[in-house]
């Protein structure tokens, strides 16, 4: 019932697009994406920055996790989203930047943090990458979008990277960087004697580091599990991440399409090893049936 129930609201949801929204002036649909990348959100209007000189952010991140509220993590989020951005732009289809918006806002409802200004975008990039930033921010590839085979493929992607968000791992892991006293010279590496826009540098450090190292390999595993339960929760099929990882397992090394997405995740076998052991056979009863691929639901949404 509770799976009917979820792939009715996600119907519901498609259904609502208005399909001359599809056929909006794409310069505008993406500047007002980026814009609500780029600029603070209405969620943290009455909030301060999260910092406001070299030694902010350090301190900030040096203080337990439950002292960065939400507000200050929205905004950290909103410039490392930024960076990522910076690297690669955002893809010209709006009608898949819609589509993704939509599928993802439906899972992060499903989430702990329903109410986070979620914000879901596909980055110009034939890479088969995802990333997250605190406060609610996530990004998928293009080269990801055209390799899943199906939406509960794409819809156990979203759940894993929601799921940094809802338990703020990458906080975490700027936090441990801080800590470290790695963050400290990355920032004077970067900025010299000049605190002159010392909280754009400092972001641009940590966003980087993080990116390209990856997170904890306990962060993975547990987006892995929780994704799994999410994608669930919100009515898709809860071997969709498994397909993933599977497909993962497969790619060689050498191929540029995956190699940041295997150096920043533990081996991937070990990650279905994980799954396998902390599933069993809880979630068989929620599989196995089938699911459009994006091309299929895209069609449905424009048909409407």
């Amino acid at each position: 019932m509770k799976r009917t129930l979820a792939h009715l609201g996600l119907a519901l949801c498609f259904a609502t697009l208005p399909h001359s929204a599809l056929a909006q002036d794409p310069g505008k649909m993406l500047g007002g994406l980026l814009q609500n990348i780029l600029k603070p959100n209405a969620a943290s209007n009455n909030s301060a920055p999260a910092a406001a000189n070299s030694s902010d952010l350090v301190g900030l991140l040096s203080q337990s996790m439950e002292q960065i509220d939400e507000p200050k993590e929205i905004e950290m989020g909103r410039q490392l989203a930024a960076v990522l951005l910076g690297a690669k732009p955002l893809h010209r289809d709006v009608a898949l930047q819609r589509y993704v918006n939509r599928l993802g806002r439906w899972i992060s409802l499903q989430s702990e943090r329903p109410n986070l200004p979620w914000t879901f975008a596909v980055l110009d990039d034939t890479g088969y990458n995802a990333f997250a930033a605190p406060g609610g921010y996530v990004f998928v590839t293009k080269g990801l979008i055209d390799a899943v085979a199906d939406e509960s493929e794409l819809a156990g992607i979203l759940a894993h990277e929601i799921h940094h968000v809802v338990a703020k791992h990458h906080l975490a892991a700027m936090r441990k960087s801080a800590q470290s006293g790695l963050l400290t010279r990355a920032i004077a590496s970067q900025l010299g004697n000049t605190a002159q826009g010392a909280l754009s540098a400092q972001l641009l450090a940590l966003g980087r580091e993080v990116y390209s190292k990856g997170l904890d390999q306990g962060d993975e595993f547990d987006a892995d599990r929780s994704g799994v339960a999410l994608a669930a929760r919100a009515g898709f099929d809860p071997y969709g991440l498994v397909a993933v990882l599977q497909q993962l397992r497969t790619a060689k090394p050498d191929n540029p399409a995956f190699t940041l997405a295997l150096s920043t995740h533990p081996a991937t076998q070990t990650r279905l090893d994980q799954l396998e052991a902390a599933m069993g056979q809880r979630l068989d009863a929620l599989s196995g049936k089938p699911s459009p691929s994006v091309a299929q639901r895209m069609a449905r949404a424009g048909n409407r």
